[in-house]
């Protein structure tokens, strides 16, 4: 398998998945507080919302990847 087919591939899951879970959520360390031996941090769920039209975009531009790459070989 050549690098064109694996990031056509790629392209292709990574879109599937984008429209199957819409995003991603992450958590992030947003103060921290150290007073003499007490230390107090606060987490913050983010989440990222992936749009439609970026999943469908993967998934076009994988298919087109791999429609030339079979053109070509």
């Amino acid at each position: 398998m050549n690098v064109t087919k694996i990031a056509a591939m790629a392209l292709i899951i990574a879109g599937i998945l984008g429209l199957v879970y819409g995003g991603f959520s992450y958590t992030k360390d947003t103060q921290q507080v150290k007073l003499g031996p007490i230390e107090m941090s606060v987490k913050e769920k983010q989440t990222v919302n992936i749009p439609l039209w970026a999943g469908v975009g993967a998934i076009v531009i994988g298919g087109g990847l791999l429609v030339l790459e079979s053109r070509k070989s």
